[in-house]
């Protein structure tokens, strides 16, 4: 028994040197801190999850080892937008800045018949490679020569003293 223990922590331990997913190293962690004596409730604990979670993990493990423990995800829901219309709608913005968020908004349901919500769209142009800047407004009141006026100023000021 203890050989097929060593075995399995030796292939956890790889498996976890190779994993770059947070979800699969903290189920093969759950995994390695079962193999070396924690109960399902303490190895759940030690990756942050709960004892069901953990009963489940130790379920799936027992059901069908490192496949069945590791999430399958469905690969989540299709983007609303595909690449080339992503790229249209790059091509539109950069044609027509600065734009504003309502403007893009507009364009998106006119030219692509979809809507984002107002607090994902700004995540959804920085992931596109857009940034959102406010252009920095002019005083009215500035002088057409401010430095020449500072330099002036500065002139009298140093005659005076």
């Amino acid at each position: 028994m203890a050989l097929v223990v060593q075995n399995v922590l030796r292939s956890t331990n790889e498996l976890l040197r190779d994993a770059e997913d947070k979800h699969r190293i903290r189920r093969l962690g759950f995994v390695k801190n079962l193999y070396q004596g924690d109960t399902i409730a303490e190895a759940a604990d030690r990756e942050a999850r709960s004892a069901a979670t953990g009963g489940r993990w130790a379920d799936a493990w027992n059901e069908g080892g490192l496949e069945e423990l590791m999430p399958s995800f469905g690969g989540g829901r299709p983007p609303k937008l595909d690449e080339d219309e992503q790229e249209e709608l790059l091509q539109l913005l950069q044609e027509g800045q600065p734009w504003k968020s309502q403007e893009i908004q507009h364009l998106l349901s006119e030219e692509f018949g979809v809507e984002y919500h107002p607090d994902y769209l700004g995540k959804f142009l920085r992931d596109l490679g857009l940034s959102y800047a406010k252009p920095r407004p002019k005083r009215p009141n500035r002088p057409e020569n401010p430095e020449e006026i500072l330099d002036e100023r500065v002139v009298v000021l140093l005659e005076t003293y």
